[in-house]
């Protein structure tokens, strides 16, 4: 993997992680913001190295995901199964089609198979392979819709 995509990579799990945080803590944006710059991204926290991040990217999904998020979660909604609702989802698995979703929206640059495949890689850091397939169902789903 190149270094820049290493870095990308990087910046979605990242992304995700602050996503839940925000979520889960209702942490203030640039308070959050902050604290990934300062504390997690490349860092080194109880052992683990965390992998340099694309720090702008990573704003942007982050500040994105959020600033669209009524929008995102509409657009989820729709590609759901029919009796699913988006309140069902784990909140994890929530944050990462968010931010997936976000960069189907507004990163033209990024392809969609790249970004597709980029999120199911961040699930799996948290799911097994039935989740990670959802990731992949979904993402492609949205895809189709605003690509």
């Amino acid at each position: 993997m190149k270094t820049g995509s290493k870095a990308r990579a990087a910046a979605r799990l990242a992304a995700v992680q602050a996503l839940y945080q925000f979520e889960m803590e209702a942490t203030r944006l640039p308070q959050l913001l902050d604290e990934f710059h300062m504390h997690r991204l490349g860092a080194e926290i109880e052992d683990d190295l965390y992998a340099e991040a694309d720090v702008r990217f990573f704003d942007d999904v982050v500040k994105g995901a959020i600033a669209r998020r009524d929008e995102i979660d509409g657009i989820v909604a729709g590609k759901l199964a029919s009796g699913w609702k988006i309140e069902r989802l784990d909140r994890t698995m929530l944050q990462i089609l968010r931010a997936g979703s976000y960069e189907l929206l507004a990163r033209a640059d990024v392809p969609t198979g790249t970004v597709i495949s980029e999120y199911v890689d961040v699930a799996h850091a948290f799911f097994d392979e039935r989740e990670a397939k959802f990731v992949n169902g979904v993402l492609d789903a949205v895809a189709k819709a605003v690509r």
